[in-house]
């Protein structure tokens, strides 16, 4: 098999990794991307990201269907209807299918090769990929590193038999009876609430004093409320020890050791970036804790290695690391750049969802400065009440002095779709002023960010 010579390597193809080959080959470099799985994507597209959301929105209409999921007020009556997960599982797969296959086709028009198999580093240069055919060699000029993440385990709940990540519990073809969720973060409430609208009896085990304990508290609250509609069980203060015989688990909280009923026990406590499938050991990177150093050129330790996306640390979020691959693509092109994001949007696709850009509250009182905050209730947008999704609002804070923008909130049922406004705002560096006297479309869940940056200069209209 002949070496391959290239100007750019990219390891990995997942957001990071396919966005940054595509672009590079755009601009004319040539360019070799290599994954072990035969699909691109990585875990967001077909373990994480999409397949969640797939599930999520399946919950939702099952849920809609059996009239739970607002009471039944609108006097729409159906008979009972029933849930065929392995269906569900396909139709998932079936999106999967088709939006790994059109990234596939996005890499063959941009002209960049494709090599499927394990990779491991010889030297700064020299990689070599175990393929079904042979080893690959490939020499490259630059080097990006796009390995990403994977579930972390628990000592006490190895991943196995009954004890799933969140990557098995998207490739479940029967629902079960009963699921415990080891972690109340973002992951462990999605894929959780998501089953309990199914019809599994499902119990959250939370260590900290509540669930979410990256946003505050004005922000959860909405979301602990409609788990408890929904029939979850949440259990703060509280650590999974173990499994024990007859579906069991072990569990040690405020009260004491106690046991709960799991027939699966889903473990979400985090990810941890992969960096030890790929001869790391054969480079004299600089770490960060677990992840990967980089500069605000996402460079290395080493000259000619950049790393992207997961692997170099918080926030692990694709659209993060597409606009690290993005940025680097550019820069082995030749382009003079360096990261200068002023914010990343990120979500929590809870029932209802949260999105956050910016600093918080706690953070934009930390700056010193005087803050300005407006906060509008969705219970007052009219968008909103014809959604029957009443709960949750918009906050905005913005300096004082100047009124530029810090920071925007929001918690409510479809607010997620609002995290492109929030970021411009940001991004572009806006006033309370700009934002108040853009025109936004009537009667649309938009204009409660309007109605909030009119709240933070006094002059609210419908609150």
């Amino acid at each position: 098999m002949k070496d391959i010579f290239c100007k750019l390597l990219v390891i990995g193809a997942g957001p990071g990794g396919y966005v940054c080959a595509i672009r590079a080959a755009q601009l004319g470099v040539d360019t070799v991307i290599v994954d072990a799985a035969p699909r691109a994507g990585g875990a967001c597209l077909n373990v994480g990201c999409i397949p969640s959301k797939a599930l999520i929105h399946a919950a939702d209409e099952f849920a809609a269907a059996t009239g739970r999921a607002a009471g039944n007020v609108l006097g729409i009556s159906a008979g009972q209807p029933q849930i065929d997960l392995a269906q569900t599982m396909e139709w998932k797969d079936g999106i999967i299918t088709h939006l790994t296959g059109g990234i596939s086709g996005l890499l063959k028009k941009a002209g960049v090769k494709r090599v499927t198999g394990p990779a491991r580093f010889r030297d700064g240069r020299t990689v070599e990929v175990e393929t079904d055919t042979g080893v690959q060699v490939i020499h490259a000029e630059n080097v990006v590193i796009a390995t990403g993440s994977a579930p972390a385990e628990l000592t006490a709940l190895p991943f196995g038999g009954r004890v799933i990540s969140s990557s098995q519990a998207l490739a479940l073809t029967e629902l079960p009876a009963t699921l415990a969720v080891i972690g109340g973060g973002y992951i462990g409430l999605e894929l959780g609430t998501a089953f309990a609208k199914l019809g599994a009896r499902v119990t959250v085990v939370e260590a900290a004093p509540r669930i979410l304990p990256q946003y505050d508290a004005d922000l959860t609250g909405p979301v602990m409320r409609r788990l408890k509609e929904i029939g979850v069980k949440v259990l703060c203060d509280t650590r999974a020890v173990g499994l024990t015989g007859k579906g069991l688990l072990q569990i040690d909280g405020p009260e004491g050791a106690s046991r709960i009923k799991a027939d699966k026990v889903l473990v979400t406590v985090g990810r941890r970036p992969v960096t030890d499938t790929w001869g790391h050991e054969e480079l004299a990177l600089e770490m960060d804790g677990p992840y990967l150093r980089i500069d605000q050129h996402c460079q290395t330790a080493m000259r000619g290695i950049y790393a992207i996306g997961d692997v170099t640390g918080e926030p692990m979020l694709a659209h993060r690391a597409m606009a690290q691959g993005d940025l680097v693509a550019r820069i082995v092109a030749g382009q003079r750049m360096q990261w200068d994001k002023q914010t990343i949007p990120a979500v929590c696709f809870t029932d209802p969802e949260i999105v956050t850009v910016g600093l918080t509250p706690d953070q934009a009182r930390d700056t010193g400065r005087e803050i300005k905050t407006g906060i509008f209730p969705l219970s007052a947008n009219g968008r909103a009440m014809t959604m029957q999704a009443r709960q949750g609002f918009v906050r905005v804070l913005a300096r004082a002095d100047n009124h530029v923008v810090l920071g925007i909130q929001a918690v409510g049922n479809g607010v997620s779709e609002l995290s492109a406004a929030f970021g411009l705002a940001l991004e572009m560096q806006a006033r309370l002023e700009d934002i108040a006297a853009t025109v936004h479309a009537h009667p649309t869940l938009g204009e409660a960010l309007q109605e909030a940056a009119m709240a933070a200069l006094g002059q609210a209209l419908h609150a």
